[in-house]
């Protein structure tokens, strides 16, 4: 398919970056006021998700795919993904996840056989310096057991976009994902139930269901309909925008406040990581 770049394309990007930053802000308010427990918003969120991409894979009647290998990806993601916002601010956990995202596809790449030119290896240790700044031991450190989830949660993202890159219908393959993935959530969430552990209320319900269904469900569809006409580097350096504004939204709605060590560690992660992907 052509790549092409056009004000229509490019607001259409921004708003899948906005969706995928709002992820993190619905699950921060969801889980740090207490009005669901981790397991609880990831059985929704997975469900609702499933609900949207199954009706859109079926209103064009298409055929649901996916595999059980990237569903567990799915599930390890999104299940570590919540236990983390328990404690990580809105924009450190995306900072944290976009960065092993990147590290694992581009660790991925080097292990089969690509090679970084001297850019590029400048560019990747400046993004893991700027990981070690921002987990280090000192005033300002996130959670180190936080840290770890959301690195395990980026983990298990970069290695479903993996999978994904030999999908010939993303949309169809991510419904299939979800609705294998969605009731596994559920019996985990249940069991969860009857420890106190799993527990959410209606507002909880609410946010999980928008982070499922919208900023996930529709938010997949719409990258996937948007990823085909974009330069790879286009789409490589769009998703850098997603900390940051996942930040300005936790400080907007969470009255967050990232402070220099997480802005310090920002600057190197993503521009190291930009380095990267620029030169590939």
């Amino acid at each position: 398919m052509p790549q092409r770049s056009g004000p229509t394309l490019v607001a259409a990007a921004a708003l899948v970056m906005v969706a995928f930053a709002a992820n993190s802000v619905l699950a921060r308010l969801a889980l740090a006021v207490g009005h669901a427990d981790a397991l609880a918003f990831t059985a929704v969120r997975l469900a609702s998700g499933a609900v949207v991409l199954g009706g859109l894979v079926a209103a064009r009647r298409g055929r649901i795919g996916g595999d059980g290998v990237s569903a567990a990806a799915l599930l390890v993601y999104a299940a570590a993904f919540s236990l983390a916002y328990l404690a990580l601010p809105a924009g450190t956990g995306a900072l944290v996840l976009f960065g092993a995202v990147q590290a694992t596809m581009i660790g991925w790449g080097v292990a089969t056989g690509e090679r970084l030119r001297a850019v590029q290896t400048a560019g990747l240790a400046l993004a893991l310096a700027g990981l070690v700044v921002l987990v280090a031991p000192g005033v300002g450190a996130p959670p180190l057991g936080a840290a770890v989830l959301m690195a395990v949660a980026g983990a298990a993202w970069g290695v479903y976009s993996l999978r994904g890159r030999t999908s010939t219908d993303a949309t169809a393959a991510t419904a299939g994902n979800f609705l294998r993935a969605a009731p596994v959530a559920v019996g985990l969430a249940l069991v969860a139930t009857g420890t106190g552990h799993g527990d959410l209320d209606g507002a909880g319900v609410a946010l999980a269901v928008a982070s499922g269904a919208v900023t996930s469900g529709l938010g997949y569809a719409a990258w996937y309909a948007v990823l085909p006409h974009l330069r790879a580097t286009t789409a490589s350096v769009a998703q850098l925008s997603v900390p940051l504004l996942a930040a300005l939204g936790g400080a907007a709605v969470l009255g967050e406040q990232p402070g220099l060590r997480v802005a310090g560690a920002a600057v190197l992660t993503l521009g190291g990581i930009a380095l990267v992907v620029w030169r590939r």
